[in-house]
C-alpha cells in the first residue's frame, strides 16, 4: 500500500493507481521536459503482470518506470511477490527499478503515524506491529485460485523466469513513497452492473442469479457486500484518504473493465503472437488462468482489469502532454464520487469499528457521527450485512459511490472501453491491438528467460541408491516451514537410511510460512538428492475455522521476523539449487477439476493423498512413525478422514506444547500477551491439537521446556564451525548465523531462538535412547474453542482417558556436537550444493563437466 504524504510539497507529480492501489507516479518540473516518471503500486496478481510488462514496453523517452511498490494485503504475499518482481525486472533488463514492500512501522493507539507504515493490514486495523486479522483480505482465497496461484503464477514462475542477483534481504528491503500530482486507479464500481452470475435467457425458474447486476465483484461475499470491488475493498479507509487527498484522480472502475473481457478472438490472437519472452510469459499465465477457471464462462467473466488501466493511463498522459486531452482506449467523464468506509446509521457504535470502539475520542480526530462512524464490515459473513430472505447483502464498505455534497470528489472516470474502429481487425476493442503490439515489440524486450540464461539447462530428478542397505522404519515429517523445520528436514535427510526411511513430507499452510513456500522443500530435497520423496500440501486454515479465515495464523507477524522472512527463508532460499519439482496449478478431472490442464501429471498432491499413497505401499508388517513440527492440522485431518489411521501408525513425535504448571514457566506466543502458557504449534490449531493429543495414539510430546534446553545460538554455531563442512552444514550455519545476528540487531527478531528448539524433535527421533531421555507419562487436556487467552494451553487432567509420553529431560551435553557431526557427515550429502553450483552446471556442456 502506498502512503500518500499528509501535506503537499512544491514538487509536482503524476500518480497512476492500477490494482489494489497500483500507483504510477510521474511529473514535476523535471518531467515537463523529460519523460513521465512512473511509480507502479501492484499486488502482483496475474493481470498486474500484464499491466507491468505493458508499461515496461513503452518508449522510455516518454514513460520511465522508476519504482514499483507492492501492496502486501491483497492477492499475493510479500516474500513471494518481491522475488517474483525481481525476476521479471531481471528478464526485462531493468534491475535499475527500485522495488518497495510493506514496512514495519505502525500507527499508535492515539493515531500517530510512524514512518514506513506496514501496509500488511488495513489502515483502520493497523497498530504498532504487523500482527493482525484479515477483516477484508479474507475475501481472497488462500489456496488454489487465490494467493497460492498468484505467489507462484500458477507454478510458471520458477519454470520460465531467469534468476538474477537481487532478492529480498531482511531489514534491507526499501519502501517506496513519493509525492504525486495525478493518480490513475483501477478499482471500484460506480454505475457498474456485474455481467457475471446471471441466469441465461432459457434458464428454468430454479436458476438463482448470483452477482448479476451488482456494482461490485466480490465473488466470495456478495451475499453480504454486493457493492465493493476487490481492490478498494482491501482497505476502504485508505482508499478514502487517497480519493480525498486533493490530488487529481482518474478512476478506471468495473464500469469500464466489464466492457473489455478477454474474449476468444483476443485469446487466440495472443496465442499466435508470442515473439518475445514477456509475451510468452503473459500468455502462459493467461492460459493457466483459463484452464483452471472454475466454470466454462472464462471468456465472459475474465476481464482486462489492470492491463486496461495501464493503457488508459499511458494514453491519457501522452495525450494530455500533447494537448489532445482525450483517451485512445476509454470513454471518460467526470463524476462526483466518494469511497464508503462504514455503513449507516452513523454514530451508532456497535463495537465493529476500531476507530471508535472503546475510545474517549475517535482515532485520527474523526467526527463521532461522521461518515466513518457507522458499522464496519467485520468479515465476509458479517450478520449485520446479511438481508434475511435474500442472497444479496446490504453492506457498502469499499463502494465507490456517486454522491453529492461535501463528501463528493470530482474525478475523471472511465465508463467503457472504446471499440476498435478497424472493421477488418479480429479485435473488438482498440486496446487489444495496442496491448499485443506492445508486448511483441523488439524494442525494450526481455533479453532472457530461464532457458536462455542457462544454455545447458536440464531438469534431472535425483534418487539416492540404497541398494544392499537395510532400510529403517518409515517416517513422515509434518512441518509448517519455519526455519527450524527446514533444519530438521536436512537433519532427517542426513540420518542413515538404516535408522529411518523418510517416506514423505506433509506441509501445513497455517503456520510460519505461506503454502507457496512448499517450493523451498522441493529445493532442499533436490539438493540432497531425494527427489523421490513426495510432498503433500495441507490446509491453510485451522480445524473448525472458516476456509477463508485466518483465525490463529493472524497472530504470526507478517513483516520482519514473521511470514515475509519464512517465505524467503530469510533471503537464503534463492541460494538453494532449483528443483525441477515445484508447486503447479496443473489439475485433472480425476481430482475434481472442471477440465484437464496440459500437464495433469504435474498436479501438486494434497497431504491426505500423500498419506494414502504411503499407507497403501506399506508391507503388512510395517507401521509409520510421524514427526510433527507445526500445527497438528494435517494429522488431525487424516485421523478424522481415515478411521484406520491408528492401525498403521507406530508412534507420533510431537514437537510443541507447553504443559501449564511447570514452574510457572511461560509459553512462547509472544504476540498474544494475555495467553501466557500456550506454545505456538498448539495455539495455531487448538482443536487439531486436542484431536491428536487426546487420542489413543502412542504419542511422545517434546514440549517447550525441553526445547529451551537446546536453544543456544552460541553452542550450535560453535559446533557447526568445528565440524567437517558439507554444503548442507554450510547452509545451516549461514541460516543460524543470520538468525542470531538479526536477533542481536533488532527487536523484531527477539524470538529467533524458538526455532532452534524445534530441531530437538528430529534429533530425538533419530538418536533415541542414546540421548538418555527421561520420559514421563502424563494425562493431559488441550484447551480449545475457548478464547485466544487460553486456547492451545495444555493442562494436566487426571480424568483424561489417555496419556502422552513427555520428554521431560535428556542428556543435552553432546546435543550440539551430535547435530554438527551429522550435518558434516560426508555420507548422504548434497548432490547439488547450491544455485551457484547449478549455475556452473547449466552453463557448460555435459561433456566438459565430466572431464
Amino acid at each position: 500500500m502506498m502512503m500518500l504524504p499528509l501535506r503537499r510539497t512544491t514538487a509536482a507529480a503524476v500518480l497512476m493507481v492500477l490494482v489494489a492501489f497500483v500507483v504510477v507516479v510521474a511529473g514535476g518540473a523535471e518531467a515537463e521536459a523529460g519523460p513521465h516518471r512512473i511509480l507502479l503500486d501492484t499486488d502482483m496478481d496475474t493481470d498486474d503482470l500484464l499491466a507491468l510488462l505493458y508499461i515496461l514496453k513503452q518508449n522510455r523517452s516518454e514513460f520511465d518506470l522508476k519504482a514499483v511498490s507492492i501492496s502486501v494485503n491483497a492477492w499475493s504475499n510479500a516474500g513471494h511477490a518481491v522475488n517474483h518482481l525481481y525476476d521479471i525486472l531481471y528478464m526485462m533488463g531493468r534491475d535499475d527499478i527500485l522495488v518497495g514492500i510493506g514496512g514495519d512501522g505502525g500507527i499508535s493507539d492515539s493515531g500517530t503515524i510512524y514512518p514506513n507504515v506496514s501496509g500488511y493490514l488495513p489502515l483502520i486495523d493497523q497498530g504498532m506491529t504487523t500482527v493482525g486479522g484479515c477483516r477484508y483480505r479474507q475475501a481472497i482465497p488462500q489456496g488454489g485460485g487465490g494467493r497460492l496461484d498468484k505467489d507462484t503464477n500458477f507454478g510458471l514462475r520458477r519454470g520460465f523466469l531467469p534468476q538474477g542477483r537481487r532478492k529480498y534481504t531482511p531489514l534491507q528491503q526499501p519502501t517506496a513513497q513519493q509525492n504525486v500530482e495525478h493518480i490513475y486507479i483501477m478499482g471500484g464500481g460506480v454505475r457498474s452492473k456485474n455481467p457475471t452470475g446471471c441466469c441465461p435467457k432459457n434458464a428454468t425458474k430454479f436458476c438463482t442469479p448470483q452477482q448479476c447486476g451488482d456494482h461490485g465483484n466480490l465473488f466470495t461475499c456478495y451475499t453480504t457486500n454486493p457493492n465493493a470491488e476487490f481492490n478498494i475493498f482491501g482497505d476502504p479507509f485508505s482508499a478514502y484518504q487517497v480519493f480525498h487527498s486533493g490530488i487529481s484522480i482518474t478512476l478506471v472502475p468495473l464500469d469500464a473493465t466489464n466492457t473489455i473481457p478477454i474474449n476468444e478472438e483476443f485469446f487466440y490472437e495472443f496465442q499466435r503472437h508470442q515473439s518475445t519472452y514477456e509475451a510468452q510469459y503473459c500468455f502462459k499465465a493467461l492460459k493457466m488462468a483459463r484452464d483452471t477457471w472454475f466454470n466454462d464462462q472464462f471468456y465472459t467473466s475474465y476481464f482486462m482489469w489492470d492491463s486496461f488501466t495501464s493503457g488508459v493511463a499511458i494514453s491519457s498522459m501522452r495525450n494530455d502532454k500533447s494537448g489532445k486531452f482525450g483517451n485512445d482506449f476509454a470513454q471518460l467523464e467526470y463524476m462526483n464520487v466518494t469511497v464508503i468506509t462504514s455503513n449507516k446509521p452513523y454514530g451508532v457504535h456497535d463495537g465493529s469499528n476500531p476507530l471508535f470502539k472503546g475510545r474517549g475520542a475517535p482515532k485520527f480526530g474523526l467526527k463521532r457521527d461522521g461518515v466513518h462512524s457507522g458499522h464496519v464490515q467485520t468479515g465476509i459473513t458479517d450478520n449485520f450485512c446479511s438481508v434475511k430472505g435474500s442472497n444479496k447483502g446490504r453492506c457498502e464498505d469499499g463502494y465507490t459511490k456517486e454522491v453529492s455534497g461535501p463528501e463528493a470528489v470530482h474525478i475523471r472516470v472511465a465508463t467503457r472501453a472504446k471499440p476498435n474502429l478497424d472493421k477488418y481487425s479480429p479485435f473488438d476493442r482498440e486496446f487489444f491491438k495496442s496491448f499485443l503490439e506492445a508486448l511483441n515489440l523488439r524494442e525494450n524486450s526481455g533479453s532472457l528467460n530461464l532457458m536462455a540464461q542457462f544454455p545447458f539447462y536440464r531438469e534431472i530428478l535425483y534418487k539416492l541408491d540404497f541398494k544392499n542397505k537395510k532400510i529403517g522404519p518409515p517416517v513422515i515429517f509434518d512441518m509448517d516451514m519455519s526455519p527450524g523445520d527446514f533444519i530438521s528436514l536436512i537433519y532427517l535427510l542426513k540420518a542413515p537410511i538404516e535408522v529411518i526411511d523418510l517416506k514423505g513430507i506433509l506441509v501445513s499452510g497455517n503456520g510460519w510460512a505461506h503454502i507457496a513456500s512448499i517450493d523451498i522443500i522441493y529445493d532442499i530435497l533436490h539438493m540432497m538428492g531425494r527427489d523421490d520423496i513426495p510432498v503433500g500440501r495441507g490446509n491453510t486454515n485451522a480445524i473448525g475455522t472458516p476456509i477463508l479465515g485466518c483465525n490463529y495464523a493472524s497472530f504470526i507477524p507478517q513483516g520482519s521476523g514473521g511470514l515475509i522472512d519464512s517465505d524467503t527463508l530469510y533471503g537464503l532460499a534463492r541460494s538453494l539449487p532449483r528443483s525441477p519439482r515445484r508447486y503447479t496449478a496443473e489439475n485433472s478431472v480425476k481430482y475434481g477439476a472442471p477440465r484437464n490442464t496440459d500437464h495433469p501429471e504435474l498436479r501438486q498432491p494434497l497431504a491426505f493423498e500423500v498419506w494414502q499413497s504411503i499407507k497403501e505401499q506399506l508391507p503388512p508388517s510395517e507401521k509409520i512413525t510421524i514427526l510433527t513440527s507445526g500445527p497438528l492440522t494435517n494429522l488431525a485431518n487424516i485421523m478424522l478422514s481415515d478411521r484406520n489411521t491408528s492401525s498403521v501408525i507406530e508412534k507420533v513425535y510431537v514437537v510443541g506444547g507447553h504443559i501449564r504448571g511447570e514452574n510457572d514457566s511461560k509459553g512462547n506466543v509472544f504476540t498474544v500477551p494475555s495467553n501466557r502458557y500456550a506454545e505456538f504449534n498448539m495455539f495455531l490449531d487448538p482443536l487439531a491439537a486436542k484431536t491428536v493429543l487426546e487420542s489413543s495414539l502412542d504419542i511422545t510430546l517434546i514440549p517447550l521446556r525441553s526445547q529451551r534446553k537446546v536453544a543456544s545460538f552460541k553452542s550450535i554455531l560453535h559446533a557447526l564451525k568445528h565440524t567437517d563442512h558439507t554444503p548442507e552444514s554450510s547452509f545451516v550455519h549461514r541460516l543460524l548465523l543470520l538468525l542470531h545476528e538479526l536477533q542481536q540487531k533488532h527487536r523484531l527478531y527477539h524470538h529467533m531462538d524458538i526455532f532452534l528448539g524445534e530441531v530437538l524433535g528430529a534429533v530425538y527421533l533419530v538418536e533415541g535412547f542414546s540421548m538418555r531421555p527421561f520420559i514421563q507419562s502424563m494425562p493431559i487436556s488441550v484447551v480449545a474453542n475457548s478464547s485466544t487467552s487460553t486456547n492451545g494451553q495444555i493442562v494436566i487432567n487426571k480424568q483424561s482417558a489417555n496419556s502422552v509420553k513427555v520428554l521431560v529431560d535428556f542428556s543435552s551435553g553432546k546435543y550440539y556436537s551430535r547435530v554438527g557431526k551429522s550435518l558434516g557427515n560426508k555420507e548422504q550429502s548434497a548432490v547439488v550444493g547450491s544455485f551457484a553450483e547449478q549455475n556452473t552446471i547449466w552453463s557448460r556442456p555435459p561433456e566438459i563437466l565430466r572431464n
